[in-house]
């Protein structure tokens, strides 16, 4: 198993949106979410194909920003690894590969969300070093 991590360019990107549709919670039609995908990828945003030898297995995106309170950060965004994949390492492997990018690109912080109901998640990102410091809260407008 060789595990690579490529960026992808905006028209590669469209590859991963299987995998945000199978995320979609929220059931946003696929037009509504190649529009938002597409406007994403014109802002501090990068998407990132995750293979295994040329076997396209996951996907994940990287909100790059600087906030007041801890400087320069990325934001993994819709980490996705194919279920047939997970529990093999790969994703310790991925929040490595993504602190030495960082770290590269001057970044002093990494931040995520994940779903309050989603305890897999929760253990996997303290193990990784992760601390819960706040809530993520949302409103429709």
């Amino acid at each position: 198993m060789q595990i690579t991590f490529k960026l992808l360019n905006k028209e590669e990107a469209t590859i991963i949106l299987p995998y945000l549709d199978i995320m979609n919670s929220q059931k946003v039609p696929m037009d509504l979410l190649k529009e938002r995908f597409s406007e994403m990828l014109d802002q501090n945003y990068e998407a990132f194909a995750i293979y295994d030898d040329a076997q396209l297995i996951g996907c994940f995106g990287l909100w790059n920003m600087t906030r007041h309170y801890c400087g320069r950060s990325l934001e993994p965004d819709h980490v996705y690894i194919e279920e047939n994949y997970r529990s093999k390492g790969i994703g310790k492997q991925l929040f490595e590969w993504i602190e030495v990018y960082g770290k590269e690109k001057g970044v002093t912080t990494i931040e995520l969300n994940t779903y309050v109901e989603n305890f897999p998640s929760h253990k996997f990102y303290n193990n990784q070093g992760f601390i819960a410091r706040g809530y993520h809260f949302l409103k429709k407008i």
